[in-house]
Order: C-alpha cells, then sequence, then structure tokens
C-alpha cells in the first residue's frame, strides 16, 4: 500500500501560556499542503524500516512509523510489515513531516489489516507521537489549541486558487529553543476571527509569535520572508518554529534564487 504523507503550514501561531506539564498552550490554523512524502508499507515476516530521499536522522526506537506500527500491534496484535519511507519533506523545518509520517502509517495499517478505527480512534493512536500528528488523521484546515492536538472550527479557511510557495533554508531552528524565546501572552484576537477577514489584512494581524526571536537569532530567515513580499506575495510567514517560510500569491510567482542560502522549495497552487 502506497500513501502520500503531506506537510502543513501555520496560518497564525500563538503561544499563549506554559502548561504544568512542561508543553505550552498554543493557538494556530494548521493548513494542509502538498509537499509530499511517499510511504509504502506491505506484509512481511518480519517488521523492517527503510528509507530514501532526506537523511532521517535518529535511532530505530525513534522512529516515528515504527512506534506507529508498535502502538497499533499492542493493541490489535497486527501482523509484521516492510515500511519504506521516501523522504522529501524537510526534515526539522516547521512543516509537520514526522507527524504527517506516523499519522499515514497508522491510516495505511487501519486500511490494510481492516481494522476499522473511526477518526477519533486513530488521532488517540498518533496523539501521544507528536503534538501535531493527530492533526494529520483529518488532514483539513483546523483551528488547533492545548499542545496543538484539540481541535475547533475545520475547514476554518479555503486557500484552493492561490499560489503557495514554500522556501526552506539550511538552516536549523532548535524548538527548544525557539520556545525559551518567548513570552507567552493570553487574550489575543482570536486566530479564526483573522481569517474570516480579507487575506489583505492577514499581513498586518496574523502573526507567528515565534518569528520576533527566531528572526533575531536568524536574519536570513526574515531576508526570505521579505523577498517573498517583495515579489509580490500577498501574505508571507514562518511556519511553525521555522525556519521555512510560506508565501501566499494570487497568481504564480518567479522563482527565487537566494545568494550564499541552500534552499529547498516548492510552488504550487493549492
Amino acid at each position: 500500500m502506497i500513501s502520500f504523507p503531506n506537510a502543513k503550514i501555520n496560518l497564525g501561531l500563538y503561544v499563549l501560556s506554559k502548561r504544568d506539564d512542561g508543553y505550552h498552550s498554543i493557538e494556530t490554523c494548521f493548513y494542509p499542503v502538498p509537499w509530499c512524502d511517499v510511504l509504502e508499507i506491505i506484509p512481511s515476516e518480519t517488521l523492517s524500516f527503510s528509507s530514501s530521499g532526506n537523511t532521517i536522522p535518529g535511532t530505530e526506537e525513534s522512529n516515528l512509523c515504527l512506534k506507529t506500527f508498535a502502538s497499533l500491534k499492542a493493541s490489535h496484535n497486527i501482523p509484521s510489515v516492510h515500511i519504506h519511507l521516501h523522504k522529501n519533506i524537510p526534515i526539522g523545518a516547521g512543516l509537520g513531516g514526522g507527524s504527517s509520517d506516523a499519522a499515514f502509517t497508522c491510516k495505511s495499517l487501519n486500511t490494510l489489516f481492516h481494522l476499522n478505527l473511526n477518526q477519533e480512534q486513530q488521532e488517540n493512536v498518533v496523539r501521544p507521537l507528536g503534538s501535531d500528528c493527530a492533526f494529520f488523521i483529518q488532514n483539513r484546515a483546523v483551528i488547533a489549541h492545548e499542545k496543538g492536538d484539540v481541535f475547533s472550527d475545520q475547514n476554518c479557511v479555503d486557500l484552493s486558487g492561490y499560489w503557495i510557495y514554500l522556501i526552506h533554508p539550511s538552516i536549523h531552528v532548535s524548538t527548544k529553543d525557539a520556545y525559551n524565546g518567548i513570552q507567552p501572552k493570553a487574550n489575543r484576537k482570536p486566530i479564526y476571527s483573522i481569517l474570516q477577514q480579507p487575506i489583505e489584512t492577514w499581513k498586518n494581524e496574523l502573526v507567528n509569535d515565534f518569528e520576533t526571536s527566531v528572526f533575531k537569532q536568524f536574519p536570513d530567515i526574515e531576508k526570505v520572508k521579505n523577498k517573498l513580499y517583495s515579489t509580490g506575495a500577498i501574505y508571507a510567514a514562518m511556519s511553525g518554529s521555522g525556519s521555512t517560510v510560506f508565501g501566499l500569491f494570487k497568481e504564480e510567482p518567479a522563482t527565487l534564487s537566494f545568494e550564499h542560502l541552500q534552499i529547498s522549495q516548492l510552488l504550487v497552487k493549492l
């Protein structure tokens, strides 16, 4: 069985408060975008995993596809499989690629072995593996709350027909360091309300709280955002805690290049 785990962007990202469990309460809009990995799962006599494309860091024990399999194996005693992941989505880029791989592993195993798990049950399988894993089960625009795994206002915005330009510079932003640079702030204008306004107003109101500290530490990321605006983007922002930046355009923009900055990029009409 072959599937295509896709990435997400954040339309606005508020860090509201520090939680007792060490996480932060956030508010954001997750929006799926078609930058995709390729995931193949086939029955096998023994459990195995292989990969191609971008190098996946970490050990087998930390691999989210294998952790998803182990979770389902414990509750449903499914047979062994071979998992091959061709990694296209940049890693540690604020695009949720690893979380998407976990969710699509769950969905594929659910289909392959006729487990008949509903959406909520599948979300509960992957929720412990990462804060945005559950989003990729339903994989449609939502407002996310709490750790990013409680959802409301499904299909809260539709960007169909817009061009999106995603640019990932060769810069690693530590999520921990990004949070350390944040001063949580509650009582904000709801992101859902901003998304209902004309997209031309987003530039001044739809903010990602991580940008201030991340741009200060990595000015090249801010330069990418500014270049998207100078190229005609009607809205541009960093996704998650970085380092990917995206721009939304009404018409197809020219392809950009950056001196002294290696990038991965995707330009596609939504």
